[in-house]
């Protein structure tokens, strides 16, 4: 049934009396009977439905339109709104109460087209999710998530979606919105970027354990929130996924590449040059903020990581690996860095690693939890992914590492005494307990700083132990059952580019052969052939 309306004229004008004229001031009209266009404004009156209870209601009065048509035209849309249940008479009684509640609260109409999904997925017309809440719940309701992958998404969503897009409707989220969560991420990266660069002790303290949220962060930040809403497309909460539509760069990993003797001759040049920039930078900061507590020395860990390098991911040689090992022989963590490099554990799996996942008799260790960072916080957990639990096999040098390892924590938990906190992890700080994987960085650094050595990560002391096994002869497959990785086309996607630098050292060996044999050993025979004592005849070409 069709809501019955009409439009009219009224003013704000008084009778003599004070009483309130409406639609009877005789000024609304002229001699004629047609309405004026010099005086009042029109309204509009709707009929409403009854109440779900069966009671009758107040009709909607709306006003304050300067034209008839503009008074009808929004009738027109109330109506429209009502006819969207159809025959359904308590969908009516629930737009009528939505139409009511919504005028009330901001003075327009609800949106029809809110209106017409609402009815159609069933919700519930008076509530309006957000986009917050409905992160939370979704979050919560996933209930077989590993506990890193929960922890990665309630980062993603706690830091990053929530202040961003919690206080939008859900069904208003746009990209543009979705936009702006990574337009914030570009200035936090920029903020971090200069708080380094500047030589203010203080500024530099306060992003000091923050990170630059990188290309693939952002990807995974974004398939969080498209999983999500994916959801609600199915639940017909939404009809777009709009995370879908926004616009990143790649987050594909970057090649590795080793450092070659060419390669950190320019890196030489470059840290040269990246030192020169700083002390210059620090100098004219010091003119141009006398008053400011700015050391004449630049920090040369800083430049040393700062100074460009042909790619984020660099690996070592192993003679470049070999020298870092040595340098870092007496250092308490040594038994840490040589098994990364060795059997390329993660970081934060090798600080997590306890004595009783160690079988040293038959040189196997079992990966079963990891720390991990988060900004000054630490946590244990499972590892990365169900591919990262397993056991590796160790070989006899780490394992003797590893024992003398033993033997020196026995002693310096001798010397602790009483301040021995025994927790039963394999590395462990001066009084047992465990470690903070920044501070392993950190020392990595320094050490490989001291040894003279072009930089790289610590994660990239895993990326070399890959490279090891690729220069030995081995497979994309045995790298990524040693590694752990998920699918073999990670390791293809981060070890492809170290495969022409590998074929050419196999090029050098086969060549070698050939080189280095002995001539003295062979003889001509008659027939163009050369023939060697136990070995087959060969043919040579006239």
């Amino acid at each position: 049934m069709a809501a019955k309306g009409s439009t009219f004229k009224a003013c704000g004008c008084r009778d003599e009396a004070g009483r309130l004229l409406g639609t009877r001031c005789p000024r609304l009209r002229r001699s004629d009977g047609r309405w004026t266009t010099s005086h009042g404004k029109w309204k509009y009156q709707l009929e409403l439905p009854l109440t779900a209870a069966g009671g009758r209601r107040a009709p909607l009065r709306r006003g304050g339109f300067s034209s008839q048509d503009a008074a009808e035209e929004e009738m027109n849309q109330a109506k429209e709104l009502l006819a969207i249940a159809g025959d359904d008479e308590a969908a009516r009684a629930q737009i009528a109460d939505l139409i009511t509640a919504t005028v009330r609260a901001t003075k327009t109409l609800p949106v029809a087209d809110d209106v017409r999904r609402k009815i159609r997925t069933g919700q519930d017309l008076a509530s309006s999710v957000t986009v917050g809440e409905y992160l939370e719940s979704w979050l919560a309701g996933r209930k077989n998530l590993r506990e890193g992958t929960r922890r990665s998404y309630a980062n993603h969503i706690d830091l990053y979606l929530i202040p961003h897009l919690g206080q939008i409707r859900l069904d208003r989220l746009g990209v543009r919105d979705v936009d702006r969560v990574f337009d914030a991420i570009d200035e936090h990266n920029e903020t971090i970027t200069q708080a380094r660069q500047s030589c203010d002790p203080k500024l530099r303290a306060k992003v000091k354990g923050r990170r630059v949220v990188g290309s693939a962060t952002k990807q995974r930040i974004r398939a969080t929130l498209r999983s999500a809403l994916n959801k609600a497309i199915r639940e017909r909460l939404i009809e777009v996924n709009v995370a879908a539509l926004v616009e990143l760069p790649s987050g594909k990993a970057p090649k590795a590449l080793v450092w070659t003797d060419e390669r950190i001759t320019q890196w030489e040049r470059d840290f040269a040059a990246h030192i020169e920039t700083m002390n210059a930078r620090r100098k004219r900061q010091s003119q141009l903020e006398p008053h400011t507590r700015i050391g004449t020395r630049i920090n040369r860990l800083d430049a040393y990581i700062g100074a460009p390098r042909p790619s984020r991911v660099m690996v070592w040689t192993p003679a470049l690996t070999k020298r870092f090992l040595h340098r870092a022989r007496h250092h308490r963590l040594y038994a840490q860095f040589h098994l990364i490099a060795f059997r390329g554990l993660r970081r934060g799996e090798s600080c997590g690693l306890r004595w009783s996942d160690l079988d040293l008799e038959n040189g196997t260790a079992t990966i079963r939890w990891q720390i991990t960072q988060d900004g000054t916080e630490t946590r244990e957990g499972k590892p990365k992914s169900e591919a990262g639990e397993g056991t590796i096999s160790l070989d006899s040098t780490t394992v003797k590492v590893l024992r003398a390892h033993k033997a020196r924590q026995n002693a310096v938990r001798l010397e602790a005494g009483d301040a021995w906190v025994e927790t039963g992890y394999v590395f462990t700080t001066p009084t047992g307990e465990p470690l903070n994987p920044s501070q392993v960085t950190e020392q990595f650094e320094y050490l490989s700083m001291e040894a003279g050595l072009p930089p790289i990560r610590l994660h990239d002391l895993r990326h070399g132990a890959a490279t090891f096994l690729l220069a030995a002869g081995y497979d994309m497959k045995v790298v990524q059952e040693t590694l752990r990785l998920s699918s073999i086309t990670i390791a293809a996607d981060i070890y492809t580019s170290l495969l022409p630098q590998l074929a050419r050292q196999s090029a050098e060996d086969a060549a070698a052969i050939v080189l280095t044999a002995d001539h003295h050993g062979a003889k001509a025979g008659s027939n163009g052939q050369i023939s060697r004592p136990g070995k087959a005849l060969v043919a040579v070409p006239k």
